[in-house]
């Protein structure tokens, strides 16, 4: 989140921080969700490179379109092996999947380091300027 937004939204009683501090997660907890994320953007990349559906993948996982679909959005019912599963069923070496696990995640809406914004309860945000005869 850029920064002149961050002091905005702090303005309006918003707070401002990263999805791990709104959740309540772990320095562990938020490498896991970061691990499962590039996994997965990974399988996506892969299967959309080499042309394939999701039920071409499924069919070589032997499991279903929807699960792949499931595994390819990072979704916490899929199991890690399986992300890695399916990263070795589209060909991929131990060491393209470490390279996947080490790439930073850029801009990714999930991330848990990504900036959001909360409405602060105990401030009363700013909503404009009140207009004559309505309600306070």
């Amino acid at each position: 989140m850029r920064e002149h937004t961050a002091r905005r939204l702090r303005a309006r009683g918003w707070k401002v921080g990263t999805a791990s501090e709104f959740l309540g997660l772990t320095e562990q907890e938020s490498e896991i969700v970061e691990i499962r994320l590039a996994l997965s953007r990974s399988v996506r990349a892969r299967r959309a490179q080499q042309g394939l559906s999701q039920t071409d993948l499924a069919s070589r996982l032997g499991s279903s379109q929807s699960r792949v679909a499931k595994l390819e959005s990072a979704d916490p019912t899929v199991s890690l092996d399986l992300l890695i599963r399916g990263l070795v069923a589209l060909g991929a070496s131990r060491r393209d999947i470490a390279r996947a696990v080490a790439e930073p995640i850029r801009g990714v809406a999930g991330s848990a380091a990504r900036s959001t914004a909360t409405l602060d309860s105990t401030a009363r945000p700013s909503v404009g300027p009140k207009r004559a005869g309505s309600p306070s």
